[in-house]
């Protein structure tokens, strides 16, 4: 080649880089287009990111003060080990896991009943605040309802529950409860901090998101079917699939266990007011003795599960209080019984309540007596069993193993457990997982409603980025 030619060649690639690193400016200089644009967007500058690697990106709607960085340029459509990478990269960072089990023990320390969560409501929102996510606020009195996204559809929702329980901590650390009497005893507390955790690392990466996530903090699941008054109050406005997590003390940290199918009962109390008439306990036949009728009731109640449910779909009916006379020479005039039934289907679980009804009110009878029985459901004490949908239990199962490895995730058997997610679970289709808490080293191995009930707080990001990345999956695969 002639020095001519070698010249033009020189100048010629030069005025390339130039005009490539100008143009990178320019483009980081200019507001970002709309969210329906951001997939064209962000594909137009990994394009040109591949000319010149080391020009400096800044691009992508989020902008906040959040120290979460954008993760992988790919834009995901299609998940793989570079995104699962990159969400747990953004999980894992020093100052989010400090932030995150900070959030935790500040809910921890001031736990708050159901309908009650205004402190832990007031903390929700100031996050979300900082991290600019729109919300809708009062929902159920103390819920909230944000969203993070395009604003269109797909919409998949992720639900925490925000009560504590009315038992006195006994576990001494620094973070114990500061009121007596109340306590996070079944990690509610851990549950809101996942899901804000989740919500930082959905809004970092909302430039590829190719749908809305709803973000669902609600009040009361502890026997306030908190979920019911969300419901009413149009948490699922749009939703089409909906997930929530539970930590357990029966796997490792970080595992994640599910079931296909019902994997929670249905939930049930009843109270029997069982009337006879008064009388010395001398003479017996001048009486009509409600502690017979109710004795009989109690044994007949057992053979419904016994001798009138099929052996292999499980039911429970247990009669758990006995309350009659205290004078030891009278026949009481009445006498109240109570428990509880469980099953896992509605047919089954509503035949319960049924034959209860029937069991009590006849033996009464029997013996010359009247009852009444009362199943609270005016007070909202009734749960339906707990399904999860085939397609989304896949769906978790399949995030679960590729985020955290086909070591990390269980198939669990169901449980006589009640959950007020249930209510979700009747309107669109969804599905309800747990993740271990469970370190031996740590003290925590103890059930929840414990007084000594605590957790692995290593669980804290791992569980954000579960959240998040089934978000952010379900949507892309769905669009």
């Amino acid at each position: 080649m002639n020095p001519l030619n070698q010249y033009v060649s020189i100048l010629s690639l030069t005025f390339s880089l130039f005009f490539v690193n100008s143009f990178l400016v320019f483009v980081n200089s200019i507001s970002p287009p709309s969210s329906d644009n951001n997939n064209e967007y962000a594909a137009v500058l990994d394009a040109i990111a591949s000319i010149n690697p080391k020009a400096p990106l800044n691009a992508g709607k989020n902008h906040t003060s959040s120290s979460y960085s954008r993760g992988s340029p790919t834009s995901c459509k299609v998940w793989d080990v570079t995104c699962s990478e990159a969400v747990l990269g953004l999980a894992r960072k020093p100052e989010n896991v400090e932030w995150i089990k900070g959030s935790r023990r500040k809910i921890h320390e001031n736990p708050k009943l159901a309908f009650k969560e205004y402190e832990t409501s007031k903390l929700v929102r100031t996050e979300l605040d900082r991290m600019e996510i729109d919300y809708r606020y009062p929902l159920a009195k103390t819920g909230i309802r944000a969203w993070i996204g395009t604003g269109g559809p797909p919409f998949v929702a992720i639900r925490a529950d925000m009560d504590a329980l009315p038992i006195q901590e006994g576990v001494e650390w620094e973070h114990k409860s500061k009121v007596p009497g109340k306590m996070h005893a079944c990690g509610h507390d851990a549950h809101v901090a996942i899901l804000v955790g989740a919500a930082k690392i959905l809004k970092n990466r909302e430039h590829l998101l190719k749908g809305t996530v709803i973000l669902l903090f609600q009040p009361a699941e502890e026997a306030g079917n908190g979920a019911k008054r969300m419901i009413g109050d149009g948490a699922l406005e749009n939703v089409e699939v909906i997930f929530a997590v539970h930590v357990s003390h029966e796997h490792p940290t970080a595992t994640i266990g599910s079931w296909t199918g019902p994997l929670l009962a249905g939930c049930g109390f009843f109270r029997a007011v069982i009337s006879g008439r008064k009388g010395f306990a001398s003479n017996p036949h001048h009486s009509a003795d409600p502690i017979l009728a109710a004795s009989a009731a109690v044994i007949s109640l057992q053979g419904i599960v016994s001798r009138e449910s099929n052996p292999l779909d499980s039911q429970v009916v247990s009669v758990t209080s006995f309350n009659g006379g205290n004078n030891l020479n009278m026949i009481p005039h009445t006498v109240v019984i109570g428990g509880t039934f469980r099953a896992f289907s509605n047919a089954s679980f509503y035949n319960l309540l049924q034959r209860i009804q029937e069991v009590v009110v006849e033996q009464a009878g029997v013996f010359r007596c009247s009852a009444t029985v009362d199943f609270f459901e005016n007070d909202s004490t009734i749960y339906p069993p707990t399904v999860n949908d085939d397609h989304m239990y896949e769906h978790v199962k399949n995030v679960a193993t590729d985020l955290l490895g086909a070591q990390n995730f269980r198939v669990v058997p169901a449980m006589m457990g009640a959950e007020d997610f249930s209510f979700y679970t009747q309107i669109v289709p969804a599905a309800f997982y747990y993740i271990g808490v469970r370190n031996e080293t740590l003290g925590s191995i103890h059930t929840g409603h414990s007084p000594y009930f605590m957790i692995d707080e290593d669980v804290l990001p791992i569980g954000a980025a579960v959240h998040a990345s089934i978000a952010e999956r379900y949507l892309n695969e769905s669009g």
